[in-house]
């Protein structure tokens, strides 16, 4: 058998597998894909359609043009797969793979969506959680207390999702 790969939503609702390699990591600024994630664009990889399968949960669908629906995990919106529905292929969201950093974006699509700015963004003042450009420790305070009551589903399979407490790592 390949090497599988596995990710899923952000609660563990819903957890999927790839039975291959990923291919064609790219983002897409189209205002499609910026609506289905919240964000300046999507970044996705694609598979064969018969090479993806959800291992636990079930996605919720929408429709968002004629051609094409995308997966979403129910309980907390992390946007998953955008599935062309006349064609073989699918793109999932590389973020949520548990693997994600291994698939560097080689391509923009959508480009005529893309925001003005976009090429600025590496330009802005940047800091590790925690800390801003004015000293303030009032969120690095907060830090502990968020993670002890972290409800993220970590980046690896479990036998049970967050209907209970787990002690994961961040």
């Amino acid at each position: 058998m390949s090497e599988v790969f596995a990710g899923g939503c952000q609660c563990g609702a819903v957890r999927y597998e790839l039975l291959e390699r990923p291919t064609g990591a790219h983002i897409c600024h189209c205002r499609m894909c910026q609506k289905q994630f919240g964000n300046f664009f999507a970044a996705l990889v694609g598979v064969p359609k018969p090479k993806f399968r959800v291992t636990r949960g079930q996605m919720t669908h929408f429709r968002s043009s004629e051609d094409v629906q995308r997966g979403f995990c129910r309980d907390c919106g992390t946007p998953l797969t955008y599935e062309p529905l006349k064609r073989d292929g699918m793109g999932i969201s590389i973020g949520s793979l548990d693997r994600h950093s291994e698939f560097k974006p080689e391509v923009q699509y959508g480009t005529e969506a893309r925001e003005p700015w976009f090429d600025e963004l590496h330009k802005l003042p940047a800091f590790p959680s925690g800390e801003d450009e004015t000293g303030s420790t009032a969120f690095t305070q907060l830090l502990p207390a968020i993670k002890a009551s972290n409800r993220q589903h970590p980046d690896y399979d479990t036998d049970i999702w967050l209907e209970e407490k787990h002690d994961w790592e961040a």
